[in-house]
């Protein structure tokens, strides 16, 4: 702050800053794990969108089905995690604790668990591929399997940080909580 008089207040050589509030370690950890969900959700969302244009170009035969294959049936409970990307993007900016449950539970149900049951469907087309190097679906010239396993692994990753940080913001929102009960 500056004083009438000049820059600095008399009296003081500049360094009294000390004194002065700080914002709190844990608010500064909430900031930055809410910049951590709203990135991975934005990941998400393209993850989502990729998968929700290949179901939609291979259903409305948009394009031949020898440029997109129709899609493995993991892709279409997939489709749903889009409600936990909704709930942990209201949940952020009034520190909804609710919203975020519900965003991390549905996420084992919808975004988890149709990835885990097409790594399971897709291994055998996979491994056939690999032995006798078959491949029966394609997506723009490009074996449909491989792509789809490598949209698999960013999303695994994508849903468990998101996981991860949500949990780790979760636990700073309950204590924030249980602190303002105390007093």
């Amino acid at each position: 702050m500056t004083s009438r008089v000049g820059l600095r207040a008399a009296g003081t050589n500049g360094s009294d800053f000390r004194h002065r509030e700080r914002v709190a370690p844990k608010y500064q950890m909430c900031a930055a794990l809410k910049s951590e969900v709203r990135k991975l959700n934005l990941v998400h969302l393209l993850l989502w969108l990729l998968v929700a244009a290949q179901v939609t170009v291979s259903h409305f035969d948009l394009v031949s089905h020898d440029t997109v294959s129709m899609p493995y049936q993991w892709e279409y409970p997939y489709l749903l995690s889009l409600l936990p990307l909704l709930c942990s993007s209201l949940s952020l900016p009034n520190n909804n604790i609710s919203y975020l449950v519900l965003s991390m539970i549905s996420a084992g149900l919808f975004s988890v668990a149709p990835l885990i049951y097409g790594g399971m469907e897709m291994f055998p087309v996979a491994q056939q591929l690999y032995r006798h190097g078959k491949a029966y679906r394609f997506i723009f010239g490009f074996s449909a399997v491989t792509v789809m396993y490598l949209i698999m692994v960013v999303a695994v990753q994508v849903h468990a940080w998101q996981l991860y940080y949500m949990k780790k913001l979760l636990d700073s929102w309950f204590d924030t909580t249980q602190e303002k009960k105390k007093k």
